[in-house]
């Protein structure tokens, strides 16, 4: 199941890599390095799962026996989810196949085994890990209890398996979304943008709960071996879709680095533009599929840029219309690039049209107002804020007070209103940092000069 990320670095609050032993001066060291609320939101989820394990009645031991170590085996290999440093294990499905043969109190216990797991995983992160997959067990099992018919094995467990299965999802997706939310905030934003993904793979694969249950009916201590083998091709599959996505991710990054060696004043252009155009998308309440869209329809917008002279994209001061007229195919060009790129999608309008106005005064068609498409349009406000606010080869940076009044001057004539809007109250909440300001290559003054980027006069 999910365990939260951990850190590219030691140091880092709740998942700082710490070594063994597990001993109780180690832990409380950890502890004390935590947010007063993340110190009691950890030992609250320790002391409850201890709670509900003191409480479970009489277990079948043999069974116990043999659902611990599957658990241990399957969690010995986790896979890499598309959630940054994140990872699922589908050690879940032996908690899920206690729910069914031992009960609440069986599946915390079970669950609890991820305390000896063979991950190296820091002493602190392995006991909420334990704890908070033994209060998934827990209420899981209660849900099922309660749902389940009289009788024995047969498809009037399905609905109740399902109804525990999508509990057991959701507690345990909440407590991962709890303490990443006191130790660190910046990894729920990555969470909640997988969630879909990631709550249709779990609750597909934790029906192997239900398919461990019944074939240990049917054929006893032979069940663990005869479900290993799906459990571990699952567990592939799902490390070939993380892999896949961090494939993506690289080309988008190379693309991005190939046009900003091009020009060191826009270096760094591409990510705010990408991280301004996903601020005006969170604010308007886009899903979290197009959210992802627009974060690359913003990371590749000036791609085109790679068919465009170096040399112009370089020149001090104001080009000629013949010049500009070359720069202005950059969004064309781009959509050549990148136009094949199946999973970019609703990104390619985005990225062929953002220089489009909503008075028809834009570039490459002269679309007007509705007639262009929605990600553009969140793309240009951000585009332009980025430009006014940086500095390039032709003149220094201006302030973000002055890119939010360029903003307001040209909303409703060169910017949707409901796009700059979104985007200033986005700034408001999450604020804007400013890119180093270079030394410009001329100390002579150029008289108004205009980037293509930048607003009309």
């Amino acid at each position: 199941m999910a365990e939260p990320p951990e850190p590219d670095a030691p140091g880092v609050t709740l998942w700082a890599w710490l070594p063994p032993p597990l001993t109780a001066p180690v832990y409380l060291r950890i502890m004390a390095k935590l947010p007063i609320e993340a110190r009691i939101y950890v030992a609250g989820t320790v002391v409850l799962a201890c709670a509900v394990i003191a409480a479970a009645g009489p277990v079948d031991w043999g069974v116990y026996t043999m659902l611990a170590l599957l658990f241990l085996v399957c969690d010995a290999m986790p896979a890499r989810l598309g959630v940054d440093r994140a990872k699922v294990s589908m050690s879940y499905a032996a908690t899920l196949a206690a729910v069914v043969l031992l009960g609440p109190g069986g599946a915390a216990m079970v669950a609890a085994s991820a305390l000896l797991t063979p991950q190296p995983l820091p002493p602190v992160k392995r006991l909420f890990n334990a704890a908070q997959f033994a209060v998934c067990g827990w209420a899981a099992g209660l849900v099922f209890q309660g749902l389940r018919p009289a009788g024995g094995l047969d498809a009037g467990l399905i609905a109740p398996f399902a109804a525990s299965l999508g509990v057991f999802v959701v507690v345990n997706l909440a407590l991962i979304t709890g303490v990443l939310l006191l130790t660190e905030p910046s990894a729920v934003r990555d969470l909640l943008r997988e969630i879909g993904t990631l709550c249709a793979g779990c609750l597909g694969f934790g029906w192997f709960g239900l398919l461990i249950a019944a074939a240990w009916y049917v054929i006893g201590l032979a069940a663990p071996v005869l479900v290993l083998l799906p459990l571990f091709v699952a567990t592939w599959a799902m490390a070939q879709v993380a892999e896949q996505k961090a494939a993506q991710e690289a080309t988008l990054n190379v693309l991005c680095q190939a046009v900003e060696t091009k020009d060191p004043y826009t270096r760094g252009h591409s990510e705010r533009v990408s991280r301004g155009s996903v601020m005006i998308a969170e604010e308007l309440g886009l899903s979290p599929a197009r959210t992802e869209a627009i974060r690359f329809a913003g990371m590749l917008h000036d791609v085109g840029k790679l068919g465009v002279s170096t040399k112009l994209l370089q020149k001090d001061g104001r080009p000629t219309d013949r010049e500009f007229a070359e720069i202005q195919l950059h969004p064309m060009r781009g959509l050549e690039i990148v136009g094949h790129i199946d999973f970019l999608d609703e990104a390619l309008g985005g990225i062929m049209h953002h220089h489009e106005k909503l008075d028809g005064q834009g570039y490459p068609l002269g679309l007007v107002g509705a007639e262009i498409p929605e990600f553009a349009r969140i793309i240009g406000v951000a585009d332009t804020f980025d430009a006014i606010t940086s500095t390039r080869s032709y003149r220094r940076a201006r302030t973000i007070e002055e890119g939010i009044a360029e903003l307001r001057r040209c909303s409703g004539t060169e910017f949707d209103p409901v796009m700059v809007e979104a985007f200033l109250r986005a700034l408001t909440l999450k604020g804007w940092t400013q890119p180093p300001d270079p030394p410009l290559p001329s100390p002579t003054p150029i008289p108004s000069p205009r980037d293509h980027d930048d607003p009309d006069p």
